[in-house]
This record gives C-alpha cells, sequence and structure tokens, in this order.
C-alpha cells in the first residue's frame, strides 16, 4: 500500500502543474486530490503552499474526514469538500478545485454554461450545472457539489460565487474536465458577446457523448 500512496503523492504533485501550466489558478489557489483505491484515503496538495514548493513528500494523506493520516503540513482548506464527494460517491477517483478566470465568471453569475459546443457534448453530456452558495470550512461545499451532480453527465459543476469543481475516475480526469471546463466557458462567453449561442438538439447530444466516452481514442487490441 505505501507503493501506492507513494505513487499517488508523486500523481497528485505533478497534475497540480498542470493547473498552472493551463492557467487555470494564481498564487496558491487551487487543489487537486486522489481518492487511494481500496482505502478511505485520500492524497491532497497542503494548504497555502506556493505550486513552485510543491513535492510528492509535501503531499497530504488524509481520512474520508478529513483528518491528516500522513504529513507535515496542514491540508488544503477545501479538504472537507473533497473528503465529502470521495464518501457519497464511490465511483469518484478524483477531486480538483479551480477559480479559473471565465468558469468562475459564469459562476459569478449563477448561471449554467449552456451545451452548445460539440467539445461540451463529448465531454460534459449536458450544461455545466451551477451548485448553490456555500462557505468554506465545513463539507457543505461537498454537499452541493454531490446534490448538483447527482443524476447529472457532467463531470464539472460552478459553485455559486465561487468557481469550478470537477470529478473524474482518477485525478488525471478530474483535471481534464477542469482544463475542458474553462475552454468552453471562454468560448460560449465569447460567443454571446456576437450572439445568442445555437442550441445542440439533446439527440445529437446524446450521440456525441457516447461517441467520445465509448469509442473516441485508442482502445486495446483484440487479443
Amino acid at each position: 500500500m505505501s507503493d501506492t500512496i507513494d505513487a499517488l503523492r508523486r500523481q497528485v504533485c505533478d497534475l497540480h502543474r498542470e493547473l498552472v501550466r493551463y492557467g487555470l489558478v494564481v498564487w496558491t489557489a487551487g487543489n487537486v486530490s486522489a481518492r487511494v483505491p481500496g482505502q478511505d484515503l485520500l492524497v491532497i496538495k497542503p494548504s497555502g503552499v506556493d505550486y513552485d514548493e510543491l513535492t510528492p513528500g509535501n503531499m497530504i494523506l488524509c481520512d474520508l474526514d478529513g483528518n491528516v493520516v500522513e504529513g507535515r503540513h496542514a491540508p488544503s482548506s477545501d479538504t472537507a469538500a473533497h473528503a465529502y464527494v470521495y464518501r457519497h460517491r464511490p465511483d469518484v477517483g478524483g477531486v480538483v478545485h479551480t477559480h479559473s478566470t471565465y468558469a468562475s465568471a459564469w459562476a459569478a453569475r449563477g448561471e449554467p454554461v449552456p451545451c452548445v459546443l460539440t467539445a461540451m457534448a463529448d465531454e460534459f453530456g449536458a450544461e455545466i450545472p451551477v451548485g448553490p452558495f456555500a462557505l468554506i470550512g465545513d463539507d457543505s461545499i461537498g454537499r452541493g457539489i454531490v446534490e448538483t451532480l447527482d443524476g447529472h453527465r457532467s463531470p464539472a459543476v460552478l459553485m455559486k460565487s465561487h468557481g469550478v469543481f470537477t470529478i473524474g475516475k482518477d485525478a488525471r480526469a478530474a483535471v481534464k474536465a477542469a482544463v475542458m471546463c474553462e475552454d468552453v466557458a471562454r468560448t460560449v462567453h465569447v460567443s454571446r458577446q456576437l450572439g445568442e449561442p445555437l442550441p445542440i438538439a439533446q439527440a445529437d447530444i446524446d450521440r456525441l457523448n457516447f461517441r467520445y466516452q465509448n469509442v473516441y481514442g485508442q482502445r486495446p487490441a483484440a487479443q
């Protein structure tokens, strides 16, 4: 198990650099976490530590109540939200939080991003919904994430007046969803400066999402 946790520490550390690379975070805001497979544990970044100073060794191991199991630093201030998601969504292996500019602008308006692009249909299969306003410090944000995404195909939610939370089968998938969320939020925003975006028929959204999730990309060769 220690080898698995060490590998997750490296992965979570590396994925934080992807948030910087894609311009999704500033200063020390934002976080990535990963569930430890088969264990009631998660790995998450330390609170308030510069991205340049993140190392696998200072990633924090917590239980699913947000208590520190291993680590020299305090965990992210969003740990309670991440832990709540893992407790109530056993299918989720990674959670990401950002304040990326365009997606957070939609969150500030309390407005979902409509599914008007094929890239949105592919990744999200629906609009990107808005979750309720909630303060940091307990599991209120986590409850809002879980309740909003219940029965929804989107792996992203815009928490009202706050920012973006994404989920995935693992931490990398959650980071990808955060990258895509900001990309489509920007494009739809630009489109609305030019006029009203044109909707995509639900049947076409369904077909696009099915193909992307089940056909697109490389598949293992048949034995």
